[in-house]
C-alpha cells in the first residue's frame, strides 16, 4: 500500500467517524472466509457498516480527529482490527452476541472497545452491558409510555365510578 492509498483509507475512516457517534472495535481473528462474509451480511442488513484496516491508519484517523478524546481507544488497537459503525449503540452489540450464538457459541468476535456516544467501553466483558444499552426511540417510548400512565389510571377511575353508578341507578326502585 503506497502512502496515497494510505491517506485514502484515513480519510475514509475519519469520515466513518465524524459520521457515526458509535463505533465497536472487534477482533475478527481466526474466523473463516465464510464465517466474516456472514458477518458483513448481517451487519449489512442491520444497518451498520463494518470495515476492516490496518491498526496504524485507524490511529492516524483517530488522532487527526481528536487525540485526545480517543485516546483511550488507541490500547485496543492491536491484532487483526475490524470496525462497527452504527447509529443504533447496541446493534453492533447485538450481532456479536447473536453470531457468536448462531456460530456454536464461539468466543469470535471479541469485542476490545466500543465507544458509544463519548463514553468507552473497554473489553469483552462489556458486551453484555452494549446490549442492554436503550436507543433513543426506546426512550422516548419509556418517557411516553410513562407521561400516559397517569392519564390512563384517571380515565379508567371515572369509567369504572360512572358503571358503578349506572348500575346503582338501574338497581334503585323506580318512584311511583
Amino acid at each position: 500500500m503506497n502512502k496515497d492509498q494510505k491517506q485514502e483509507v484515513i480519510e475514509l475512516l475519519k469520515s466513518k467517524f465524524s459520521q457515526y457517534s458509535n463505533f465497536y472495535v472487534t477482533n475478527t481473528e481466526s474466523l473463516t472466509v465464510a464465517q466474516v462474509n456472514s458477518l458483513r451480511k448481517t451487519c449489512f442488513d442491520k444497518q451498520v457498516e463494518m470495515k476492516v484496516a490496518k491498526n496504524t491508519l485507524i490511529r492516524k484517523a483517530l488522532e487527526a480527529l481528536d487525540s485526545e478524546k480517543y485516546a483511550p481507544v488507541f490500547d485496543s488497537l492491536h491484532g487483526v482490527t475490524a470496525l462497527m459503525f452504527s447509529d443504533s449503540p447496541k446493534e453492533p452489540a447485538v450481532i456479536i452476541s447473536s453470531f457468536r450464538k448462531d456460530n456454536g457459541k464461539l468466543e469470535k468476535p471479541v469485542l476490545k472497545a466500543a465507544f458509544v456516544a463519548d463514553e468507552l467501553y473497554v473489553g469483552d466483558d462489556q458486551l453484555a452491558t452494549l446490549t442492554k444499552i436503550k436507543t433513543k426511540n426506546e426512550l422516548i417510548g419509556e418517557v411516553i409510555g410513562l407521561l400516559q400512565s397517569p392519564a390512563k389510571r384517571v380515565i379508567a377511575a371515572l369509567l369504572e365510578k360512572g358503571k358503578n353508578e349506572g348500575a346503582a341507578v338501574a338497581e334503585a326502585p323506580a318512584a311511583e
